[in-house]
């Protein structure tokens, strides 16, 4: 995932964005950078690697060297960015949020008219300086953003820095989130509702689908109208989002409390734990939904080690990986020797961990296991955004146990049965998937629950990696 960061002011504005960027440090484990301008100094730039180390650690030198009185910023699990680009529009700087599916054929086009790119270390392009070579090949920079949203199959949010403003641009479907602040002395943009609050600025609004603004010192003026045709993404209030989030008006939290009680209420009596715990982080607010509904003590059964791992250290080799996981999560003994514990996770994606973690509370005396993801089962690569960029399909664990069941390829109509919770061939993958992952039950979250969870228009809501609709 990424998030970003602008800030735009009549003063130096870089204290702002310095902490307006660290505040999307949950979103991105990576990569993180800073872009600034003054009339004074032109651009500065700076980027890090922040994989061992926090944005503020990495970043510390530059919240005191740079000064500019317009920035954008960035953190990100993928490309490096904000980028500075020379180009016929004159120099600005880029950070982009979203996923590039017919990049390949962007690039090919775009080489064709004599341009060239930079291999990342990954061989991939880098999808932000992509983006830039887009909007390249217009004259001016609204009509190059407005023909990168419509030639990107995918989504992409960006903000570009120029010496005349900060220009915000949402996906056209609005899949990701762009909010903006106002204080006296300027503006900002962000992912993270939350993200300017405790820095003065007070909510502006948010930017509808599709919609260009450029921010100035002077105010916020819309270059181009967006429209109401919305597909957020409904993993930004069950995982992505922070707890003080919020998105379209609906708080991350409350709705996670909401998930929780919908799943107590499905349970009824069927299973009896001892105690209700979440997986850390995601889980604890679905976790307590489910106890405040349920009346089920809520506990914490393990907690999670971060002071030697501020970021997310992980080595290359997949079983150090685990290990490395399974090292964070420290049991508490007492309140899983003997117990029944039922357990609340964001969701289930490759199961890997989950199996893992629930072998851990056996092995540490647990007399029961009953695991209830906060989401349905996700049954489809997300096209939208970097969620399962590096997870293909048939590395998550309902497409392997769908297989198992109906042999390779199995048809759109087969997989959206499976996708269907009053169906037979969903109860034949869930008892399945809880054979393989060694639970006790296995009762995941319905996609009608959730979506009521969540509290907006259904039809706004993106459930593609649940149901397959676009």
């Amino acid at each position: 995932m990424g998030g970003f960061f602008a800030a735009v002011s009549k003063e130096d504005c870089v204290f702002d964005l310095f902490f307006g960027v660290d505040y999307h440090s949950h979103l991105g484990t990576r990569r993180a950078g800073m872009a600034v301008y003054s009339k004074e100094n032109g651009f500065e730039k700076a980027i890090h690697n922040i994989e061992n180390s926090p944005f503020r650690t990495k970043f510390a030198s530059e919240s005191n060297s740079m000064h500019g009185n317009m920035g954008i910023g960035s953190i990100s699990d993928y490309e490096a960015q904000p980028i500075l680009v020379r180009s016929h529009h004159g120099t600005f700087a880029i950070s982009t949020v979203g996923k590039i599916n017919n990049s390949e054929e962007i690039i090919k086009n775009i080489i064709e008219k004599g341009a060239h790119f930079f291999e990342m270390h990954t061989g991939d392009i880098n999808q932000t300086e992509l983006v830039a070579a887009i909007i390249n090949q217009k004259d001016n920079f609204i009509d190059g953003i407005k023909y990168a949203q419509e030639i990107i199959d995918g989504s992409m949010s960006m903000l570009i820095l120029t010496p005349d403003g900060v220009f915000a641009a949402r996906d056209r479907r609005g899949r990701t989130p762009i909010m903006l602040g106002e204080k006296k002395d300027g503006y900002c943009a962000s992912f993270e509702s939350f993200a300017y609050l405790n820095l003065g600025y007070k909510e502006y609004r948010s930017l509808e689908p599709g919609e260009i603004v450029v921010l100035t010192p002077d105010g916020v003026k819309t270059i181009v109208k967006g429209g109401d045709d919305m597909k957020i993404c409904t993993f930004l209030w069950i995982y992505y989002g922070y707890p003080s989030s919020k998105y379209e008006g609906i708080n991350v939290e409350e709705m996670r409390y909401k998930c929780g009680s919908a799943l107590a209420k499905r349970d009824a009596g069927e299973v009896k734990p001892d105690i209700v715990a979440g997986v850390p982080d995601s889980g604890v607010a679905h976790a307590i939904g489910y106890a405040n509904e349920s009346g089920v003590p809520y506990s914490r059964p393990f907690v999670k080690y971060t002071p030697t791992w501020p970021r997310s250290f992980m080595p290359t080799n997949q079983s150090k990986r685990n290990l490395i996981a399974k090292m964070k999560i420290l049991p508490v003994k007492d309140l899983i020797d003997g117990k029944s514990l039922l357990m609340i996770d964001d969701s289930i994606v490759r199961g890997t961990q989950l199996r893992e973690t629930t072998e851990y509370l056996f092995a540490n005396g647990a007399k029961e296991v009953h695991i209830r993801p906060a989401c349905p089962p996700i049954m489809f690569g997300c096209k939208y955004l970097n969620f399962s960029r590096s997870t293909s399909e048939m590395e998550l664990i309902t497409r392997r146990v769908i297989n198992e069941l109906e042999g390779e390829n199995p048809s759109m109509e087969v997989l959206k049965e499976y996708a269907d919770p009053d169906s037979k061939r969903y109860a034949n993958m869930l008892e399945k998937i809880r054979e393989q992952l060694k639970f006790t039950t296995l009762r995941y979250n319905r996609l009608d629950d959730m979506i009521s969870s969540a509290g907006i228009d259904p039809d706004k809501l993106c459930t593609y990696c649940w149901d397959g609709r676009e």
